[in-house]
């Protein structure tokens, strides 16, 4: 079904929007929930908190893009739910990931560095659409959708080595790029 048919769905509180919903994007945001949270138990409550966000929230939201926008909404309450169990020391996964940007991108923000954060996503944004569509890629699926680097490398079909250095130039292109651009970090 097309997405604006779904949304229309949630516009009019037609409960078919949740399984057309589940249908087309439920693996994809499992996927998401899943890399990020390690446990199928814990992907599964969060692809239930992300459809039912859409269904809080459409409308009065009306999402041009569903995919994008639910695989956001799942995004964000995987991370929120990674770092309450982090703090319980349940997950282990996320931390490398997360590592492996620490060196070129500064730290959480707080309330007074608001306007730093969004000169800092449009930033990283312009970086990324300067770089050729295949690196493009390959970073927005390892550092924002969190698929591992063998499962990438596989995908290519080159050796993970080869992989992880191309992923350091990356890392190391864009910290040059945002220290240029005179952020701290």
């Amino acid at each position: 079904m097309e997405d604006s048919r779904i949304v229309e769905l949630y516009w009019r509180r037609d409960e078919a929007a949740i399984r057309e919903t589940e249908k087309k994007y439920g693996a994809m945001c499992r996927g998401v929930a899943g890399r990020i949270l390690g446990t199928d138990e814990d992907a599964e409550e969060c692809v239930n908190d992300a459809l039912h966000h859409a269904w809080n929230t459409i409308p009065p939201q009306r999402p041009d893009r569903l995919g994008a926008w639910l695989g956001k909404v799942t995004r964000n309450l995987a991370l929120n739910l990674w770092s309450k169990n982090h703090t319980q020391k349940r997950y282990g996964g996320m931390t490398a990931l997360l590592d492996e940007l620490a060196e070129c991108v500064p730290g959480p923000a707080t309330v007074e560095h608001e306007l730093e954060q969004k000169e800092l996503s449009a930033a990283i944004d312009g970086w990324l659409r300067g770089l050729p569509r295949e690196d493009r890629r390959l970073f927005v699926r390892r550092y924002w959708y969190g698929v591992e680097l063998r499962e990438l490398a596989a995908e290519r079909g080159v050796p993970p080595n080869r992989l992880a250095q191309k992923m350091l130039r990356l890392r190391r292109s864009l910290k040059r790029t945002l220290e240029t651009e005179g952020f701290a970090l």
